[in-house]
């Protein structure tokens, strides 16, 4: 069923976010240098690594770490990058990799493939056996303010608690928390 939820939502979502999606590939191309996609390492279900598509928020030069272990990551910001993570616009191409199998629409948010203490902490309570998600039980529940250790209980929250209705619940605080900014630190 989880399947054919993601698959169903996302065609819908695909559907109505075409435009705007192109319109924001356009705009990242027109204010930065580089291409509109960013595409991210990511380590997905059983911790296989998989190429992840964001719109590009980052000037091209920009090491490739966590946000937040740069020194001022604002400084590595493109002129419409900060706009369009502040309202998660970013993440709309990842509704692809839901297509074609990578991902889920929720679940626990894919690691960077160089995030190693988060990786082992995943594996050791199973969480690695989940599809990442574009949104998930932790990303509405602090999001970038939570440790990896409260990420991981929160993940492992979601995986004990998974059901259809507890997806659709996710989904609709993730857009009260989209529309209201909460949660975002960078």
């Amino acid at each position: 069923m989880k399947l054919l939820f993601d698959y169903f939502g996302v065609v819908v979502l695909i559907l109505l976010l075409t435009i705007p999606m192109l319109l924001i590939a356009v705009l990242v191309c027109i204010t930065s240098k580089g291409p509109s996609l960013y595409w991210s390492k990511r380590v997905g279900r059983f911790n296989t690594v998989f190429n992840m598509p964001k719109f590009r928020t980052m000037k091209i030069d920009t090491p490739i770490t966590a946000t937040h272990l740069l020194n001022d990551p604002n400084f590595y910001l493109t002129p419409i990058g900060k706009f369009l993570r502040s309202n998660s616009l970013d993440e709309l191409p990842q509704l692809f990799s839901v297509l074609i199998g990578d991902m889920s629409l929720v679940g626990p948010r894919p690691a960077l493939f160089n995030q190693n203490d988060l990786i082992e902490l995943r594996t050791e309570k199973g969480v690695n056996k989940l599809l990442p998600g574009i949104t998930g039980w932790a990303q509405i529940n602090g999001r970038d303010t939570l440790s990896i250790n409260d990420k991981v209980e929160l993940d492992l929250e979601y995986l004990q608690r998974q059901s259809l209705f507890f997806d659709f619940k996710i989904l609709l605080m993730t857009l009260f928390k989209v529309i209201s900014r909460k949660g975002i630190s960078h």
